[in-house]
């Protein structure tokens, strides 16, 4: 006879889901908890109340990271499960915090169950993934990783002029570089899905292979203002009408270039944006991901080409390069793992890349890392209408307790 599964408590994880999302709570719902705010250190504080009762030791390090392990009965990396707990102005209340409170309540039935683990656990809320008060998002895991200075970072400023070191001290949350995270046997975020994939497929779980890489560039468009009224079209050197082939073009060649390209054009200014006068200006940025990195240089190359196109109504066009990432593949072995628990769970899964960045991007350059995702309903996220059903909530979240357990009989 087959042995029956261990699973968690529904019940506790929604009702966990629900006390987390009173910090920062907005009329319609939904959850404002910018990083190192009051709400933040409130949130901070009910989570490390929430460790300690299980017996776990909580630790801080230099970027704000809160550390919270359950002690394994020999010396080996931790197992770390973890995400963020900040939000977006008026985001929702699963993004981020459902990725910490999945580490709760793993640690909670295993403590339950009376499982001496021989890992040591570790759920871990990482600073600053949205970058919503201080730029850039993925803040302190990107230090972590050795991908932004932290002198740099710790001067970055609000909307306010408050720096990030100041608000990291305001509400008592600087801890120690020693305290960082160094080593893990293996590093798992659950997350929703932030877009409509799997409730249209009629999905549970979604095994995440990768996350996409992607470029994102500045165009900008130079023409001539004259009157509107005075001057012929033919005489016209019209920076928005140049634009506008530009974008037509630029729809037409990356549409055909491969069907699972997303592209986007998501600013656009014209100047001096008046009635009566012809643009002599327009900026735009243009971004598209993938994650086959030919597909992706193609598309670099076809937007650094753009200026010798023929399509620029006598205006001149310069393309700046903003940023850049290459794709990032997760670990082989620990998406198989979750992909069995999942089947063996009897859940409805597939493998699927994620288009957005994750903490686990950065996590993944030097620990095993895996990531999973849960339907977004409608595909809302960062919005107050975010919403996930507690029956997938808790499934994702058994997946995940399911690959912990057969980690911990390695």
């Amino acid at each position: 006879m087959q042995k029956q599964k261990l699973l968690i408590n529904g019940e506790r994880l929604k009702e966990e889901l629900e006390r987390f999302a009173q910090f920062g709570r907005t009329e319609n719902n939904g959850v404002t908890r910018l990083s190192l705010s009051d709400e933040d250190r409130a949130a901070r504080g009910y989570f490390r109340k929430c460790c300690e009762d299980l017996g776990m030791a909580v630790k801080v390090d230099d970027m704000g990271c809160m550390y919270a392990t359950l002690a394994g009965t020999e010396n080996k990396p931790p197992i770390l499960i973890g995400s963020h707990l900040d939000s977006v102005k008026k985001g929702g209340r699963f993004d981020g915090v459902l990725g910490v409170v999945t580490g709760l309540e793993v640690v909670r039935t295993i403590v339950d169950h009376k499982i001496q683990p021989k890992y040591p656990i570790t759920i871990v809320n990482f600073t600053n993934e949205e970058g919503a008060r201080f730029e850039p998002s993925l803040m302190a895991s990107g230090v972590l990783a050795g991908k932004f200075d932290k002198a740099a970072m710790l001067q970055k400023k609000d909307s306010e002029g408050i720096t990030f070191e100041e608000a990291l001290k305001a509400i008592g949350y600087e801890g120690s570089e020693e305290n960082r995270l160094k080593e893990a046997t293996a590093f798992l975020e659950l997350h929703i899905e932030q877009g409509p994939i799997l409730e249209k497929e009629g999905l549970t779980i979604g095994v995440v292979e990768c996350v996409v890489g992607m470029a994102c560039f500045e165009i900008e468009v130079t023409g001539e203002s004259d009157h509107a009224g005075t001057t012929p079209m033919s005489m016209r050197k019209d920076a928005l009408f140049a634009t506008n082939n530009l974008i037509n073009e630029t729809r037409k060649r990356l549409s055909a270039l491969d069907s699972d390209l997303v592209f986007t054009i998501g600013r656009v200014n014209v100047y001096p944006s008046i009635h009566t006068v012809i643009p002599n200006k327009v900026v735009f940025t243009l971004e598209a991901r993938h994650k086959d990195m030919d597909i992706v240089n193609s598309f670099k190359d076809f937007v650094q080409g753009l200026p010798h196109q023929g399509l620029n109504e006598g205006c001149e066009v310069k393309v700046t390069k903003l940023w850049e990432r290459d794709t990032v593949w997760f670990a082989p072995e620990l998406c198989a793992s979750l992909e069995q628990s999942a089947q063996s769970l009897g859940y409805t899964h597939k493998r699927m890349v994620s288009g957005a960045g994750h903490d686990a991007q950065f996590m993944a350059s030097y620990v095993p890392t895996a990531m999973l995702f849960v339907p977004s309903i409608n595909g809302k996220s960062h919005c107050e209408e975010e919403l996930t059903t507690w029956e997938d909530c808790e499934k994702g979240v058994n997946v995940v307790l399911d690959t912990v357990l057969k980690l911990l009989n390695k």
